[in-house]
């Protein structure tokens, strides 16, 4: 049990959450004019937009990945399945490449884009089911044979990457925090038990007090809790042959991305494990066995225990446990080698207050995508006073919003309607100051 408990400690504190009293406090923003990579000027630049939907349905497809063909440059469609691209005028002939589970490859023309034709319509693959191979039929056995395979599978090398981060944090239905940041991630190789190395380009963040009332919900080491959901670096988030006991894994249908088959495999914690574990899907290439999508969520039956994980402060006139917890991470393929390309966590806490009438909800969400990587992802800095802690968290007050062009050349994920409304009224808020 007590290794049980270690590996669950490890695999849950991904995100760890701080509530106490404000107090007065007048922090200044620091945006990121530090370790800026070299660059040629924003006018140089051209943006493209669209939205990615079902064709069948019209229904908007989320995280899809888009990916400019041949170059590392990439992002991700948000929850309404838009996306953004910024590029130099000099590669404006280029095609994205668009793909999504269950459905075919698409290759778009940058120009279409730029001509009033923002909308990608995928069309869903039709799914057969095969007949399973020796290794397949066992789910638990497949899972086994992607954990022996990383070291074939995963990058063996240091990868220079530019990452976009972005957290917000909404008291009941209404944003009280939102913070954004372009990183500099060296992202070290999957046989290294070393954690990756994080700097900061740019970021703002704004935290409306009024909102908050008497407590501050701060998201304690986020841009770290992004990266630990690399699964396949570090394995005890979810489980290694060690806890592979404590899970039940069945195959679900199969599916495909463009003509490529996927495994799907369900698995939840047996019953006879208290300590709370996860539940969820895991999406696996077929012809190298590498993971290419992990769904899932913790299991907070137990509110107690779960709040343990994550709370590591709070008042002491309340009770506070998780209603959700639900984690995401993706991966993209490229030279035969698969890389961390996306990462979402949505934590959602009750706060019941001693001597109130009304309980308060709050819901954070933190997510971090892969723009760029390789030698062209940023300008390399080795002073280690300019790394980010673990423990980081980013800035309480802000400046930027009310800068249109604030995030110059970087690409950055699409906001959702919620948060674009948010920056928005921020915005205005400032207009006025």
């Amino acid at each position: 049990m007590k290794t049980i408990r270690r590996f669950c400690l490890k695999a849950t504190i991904l995100l760890c959450v701080l509530l106490f009293l404000i107090l007065p406090t007048n922090h200044v923003f620091a945006s990121g004019n530090m370790l800026l990579p070299e660059s040629g000027s924003n006018d140089n630049l051209i943006e493209y937009k669209g939205v990615i939907i079902d064709k069948k349905t019209g229904d908007a497809l989320a995280f899809a990945s888009i990916n400019v063909v041949g170059t590392n440059i990439s992002s991700v469609s948000n929850t309404d399945g838009q996306f953004s691209i910024k590029l130099p005028q000099t590669i404006s002939n280029a095609k994205i490449l668009v793909s999504f589970i269950g459905y075919r490859n698409k290759q778009v023309l940058l120009a279409d884009l730029k001509d009033g034709k923002p909308r990608v319509e995928l069309d869903p693959t039709a799914v057969q089911l095969p007949e399973l191979s020796v290794i397949s039929k066992d789910a638990a056995e497949l899972i086994r044979a992607v954990l022996e395979k990383k070291r074939e599978n995963y990058s063996d090398s240091l990868v220079s990457m530019t990452a976009f981060y972005r957290e917000t944090i909404k008291k009941n239905k209404s944003y009280a925090s939102l913070a954004e940041a372009v990183l500099a991630v060296d992202k070290l190789p999957y046989n290294s038990s070393r954690a990756d190395i994080v700097h900061l380009y740019k970021s703002r963040k704004k935290t409306d007090y009024a909102k908050i009332d008497t407590l501050t919900f701060k998201l304690l080491g986020g841009p770290f809790s992004c990266l630990s959901l690399d699964v396949m670096k570090s394995p005890e988030v979810l489980f290694t042959e060690d806890m592979m006991s404590n899970y039940e894994f069945i195959f679900d249908k199969s599916t495909y991305i463009d003509k490529q088959m996927v495994y799907v495999v369900d698995f939840k914690q047996k019953f006879n494990n208290a300590e709370p574990l996860y539940a969820g899907k895991l999406y696996i290439d077929a012809q190298t066995l590498a993971l290419k999508s992990a769904v899932f969520s913790l299991n907070i039956s137990d509110k107690d225990k779960a709040a343990s994980i994550f709370i590591l402060k709070k008042p002491l006139n309340a009770r506070v446990y998780p209603i959700e917890a639900k984690y995401r991470v993706d991966y993209r393929e490229r030279g035969g080698k698969w890389y961390f390309n996306y990462s979402r966590i949505e934590l959602g806490l009750k706060i019941i207050w001693k001597r109130k009438l009304f309980n308060t909800n709050y819901f954070s969400t933190l997510e971090m995508a892969i723009t760029d990587w390789g030698k062209s992802a940023g300008k390399k800095t080795l002073d280690s006073k300019d790394r980010l802690k673990s423990t980081v968290i980013i800035s309480d007050e802000a400046s930027g919003f009310s800068d249109p062009v604030f995030w110059g050349e970087f690409n950055v994920i699409e906001p959702e309607k919620s948060i674009d409304t948010a920056i928005k009224k921020i915005q205005k808020q400032l207009e006025k100051k």
